[in-house]
């Protein structure tokens, strides 16, 4: 009996054995859950921002051609984030919509460069803001893009 009992105890393990491996195996061959979707980068907004901004003041130089000297530079600014905070966070660079759409008339010129200079406050927020959040190889270029937008509120005075 003590040789029944001893191969009894053997067949036990392995079996037990046999279907553990089973079923570790089952379920990373027959897809267990699925890995869960990437969080968006943290910088994400920043490059939306970048692409806004520029949208919004080609849209005022289209419809203001007299502010293009003063207002170009600024939206070439606001392109060079948009590409080197893609090239970071290994995103594609979003399209930018095409300017036009209802925008001031001639004698509201003042009042777009308004709305341009609000949409830089906030902007320059953001970018303080994730400056504060960024980790350290990410915190020169996100302070660089924080001082340009502050630049720009104080350029469009």
């Amino acid at each position: 009996m003590s040789g029944l009992g001893h191969s009894r105890r053997r067949l036990l393990v392995v079996s037990g054995a046999g279907f553990g491996a089973a079923a570790l195996t089952g379920c990373a061959l027959f897809g267990g859950d699925p890995e869960p979707p990437k969080a968006p980068d943290p910088l994400q907004p920043l490059l939306d921002e970048a692409v806004a901004l520029a949208a919004a003041y080609d849209r005022v130089t289209v419809t203001q051609p007299g502010l293009s000297g003063r207002l170009a530079p600024l939206a070439d600014d606001h392109r060079a984030h948009a590409a080197e905070l893609a090239r970071v966070i290994g995103a594609a660079l979003p399209s930018a919509p095409a300017p036009g759409g209802s925008e001031p008339a001639a004698s509201q010129a003042n009042a777009a460069v308004t709305d341009l200079r609000k949409a830089e406050q906030a902007a320059q927020k953001t970018a303080t803001a994730a400056c504060r959040q960024a980790p350290g190889e990410r915190v020169a270029l996100v302070g660089s893009i924080a001082a340009c937008r502050a630049t720009h509120v104080e350029a469009l005075r």
